[in-house]
Order: structure tokens, then C-alpha cells, then sequence
């Protein structure tokens, strides 16, 4: 018998109340988490701003460093699908990835995937200084580069914008 002269298993017992109410909700709350991370990606629609801006500086002509950029690119598209905007300014050296008819080598792996992650909404800006050093005009530029005044000026006005910079 029980101290309360109750027979039976004590089921009823109140002391038992209280630790069987926090595991309640405690796995109530842990569900909620995991649904409301759901409701997160669920509630984004076309158009609506993304949560997350970057912008890459591309100033080199080397394969391995342009290889290196793209694949960054391509990896925070994957992780972040349409919850991000990616530009890629193109100055110096590594202007020559949005030439119609490059003057330094760029590898045709590289002109496709630039062309790739371009048809999946990353910005091109080409720089118009380098283009004028270069004696380029907006017809010797592929048709998806935005061409831009100066490239570091570019640079700087997205971060102000609240795009964050990455460099190699």
C-alpha cells in the first residue's frame, strides 16, 4: 500500500508529474525547432530578397587560382541555392575570363563554367578600366558581363551595400 493507503503502481503519484511535464516539453520545443527551420526555407518566395550577399575579386589569369574562385562560387550556390547573390568583379588579369576573344589563356572548362554560373544568377562585373587599358569595348565582352566604371570602386560600393568581400 502506498502512503496514502492508494494500492497500485503510484502512476498517479504527483511527484511524478513535474519531471514527465519537462520531458513534454522538452521534446515539444525540439520539434518546434526542427519545424520552424523548415518553415525558414518553406516561407521564401521568387523575387524575395536574398538573406545572404557576396562578392568575389577576381584579379588573376592563373588557371589554378580562376579554378580555385569558381569552385567557391559554385559551392556557396549549393549550400545557399536562391537565399544568396553572388557577384564576381573582374579586374586586372582576371578580366580576361568575359572575353569573347581573351588575350591570356583562359581554359574552355573555365569559359563554361563561368558561362554555367552565370545562367544560375552570379553577377559578372568587368572591370572599364582594365578594359580600356586593354582597348576593349562592351562587343568584345560576353553578353551576360555587366561592365562596370572601376572594378575597385565596385568592390567597395557592394560592401558598403552589405555584400561580404572575399579575396584570394
Amino acid at each position: 500500500m502506498g502512503r496514502s493507503g492508494q494500492t497500485g503502481s503510484g502512476f498517479h503519484d504527483h511527484r511524478y508529474l513535474l519531471p514527465s511535464l519537462w520531458i513534454a516539453l522538452f521534446f515539444w520545443a525540439a520539434a518546434g525547432a526542427a519545424f520552424a527551420s523548415d518553415e525558414d526555407e518553406e516561407l521564401r518566395f521568387p523575387g524575395d530578397p536574398p538573406d545572404h550577399k557576396l562578392v568575389y575579386q577576381f584579379n588573376k589569369a592563373d588557371e589554378a587560382y580562376q579554378k580555385a574562385v569558381l569552385f567557391s562560387v559554385g559551392a556557396m550556390l549549393r549550400k545557399y541555392g536562391d537565399n544568396i547573390h553572388i557577384v564576381v568583379v573582374a579586374i586586372g588579369p582576371g578580366l580576361h575570363i568575359l572575353a569573347r576573344e581573351p588575350k591570356r589563356p583562359v581554359s574552355e572548362e573555365t569559359r563554361q563554367r563561368v558561362s554555367s554560373l552565370s545562367q544560375y544568377g552570379v553577377e559578372f562585373h568587368a572591370c572599364g578600366n582594365t578594359m580600356k587599358a586593354l582597348g576593349w569595348e562592351a562587343k568584345d565582352m560576353l553578353p551576360f558581363a555587366s561592365i562596370v566604371e572601376v572594378g575597385a570602386s565596385d568592390l567597395m560600393e557592394l560592401q558598403e551595400d552589405g555584400y561580404a568581400y572575399i579575396s584570394w
